[in-house]
């Protein structure tokens, strides 16, 4: 499957990521979900060297901006490795908990791709490299912003899974975020 033009992108850190669950389905209402995400997130920064500057978990997707050490691996295999056992860990849960709302889906979803019985992640994800420090500040300002917008909460920083705790109240206790970057 074609990279659309990442491996031409191999000295560019910097992106901005947006990945979705199949049919938007709002699997991260759940505290569970979101949290087996983070542990994948925290084992995948171990092992590919990223620094977070940003995120949010949605309920149907999440958003970050990641600088990458292209020396462990690139935004493409940080990606591949995430979706693939976050994937695994919360259909695993899901199932396991009884909470089978969503596994008809994923069902269905996996029926389309030969050798797969569940899909939990859209096929793709979007990235976007960031250049400058106004594209980078417009993106973390999105981000923060999504919760509010959606009407989860009043104000960026009241949502857990957000970076705009870690940068309002320099509060890292969900992920560390690197937040001397503005």
């Amino acid at each position: 499957m074609p990279l659309r033009g990442r491996s031409y992108f191999k000295d560019e850190s910097c992106f901005f990521v947006t990945t979705t669950v199949i049919n938007h389905l709002d699997v991260f209402s759940s505290h569970d979900a979101c949290e087996l995400l983070i542990k994948n997130i925290k084992y995948y920064q171990e092992k590919y060297h990223f620094q977070i500057i940003g995120y949010v978990i949605m309920p149907s997707h999440f958003h970050w901006i990641i600088t990458t050490d292209n020396e462990f691996g690139t935004i493409s295999d940080i990606m591949r490795d995430l979706k693939k056992y976050s994937a695994w860990d919360i259909m695993d849960f899901i199932q396991k908990s009884g909470e089978n709302k969503f596994m008809k889906f994923f069902e269905e979803a996996g029926e389309k791709y030969k050798g797969q019985k569940r899909r939990f992640w859209q096929e793709r994800f979007d990235d976007f490299i960031i250049t400058s420090r106004a594209l980078f500040t417009q993106k973390l300002k999105y981000i923060h912003n999504n919760p509010v917008k959606a009407g989860l909460v009043e104000q960026p920083e009241d949502y857990i899974y957000s970076s705009a705790r870690n940068y309002k109240y320099d509060d890292h206790s969900v992920i560390f975020v690197k937040t001397d970057v503005i």
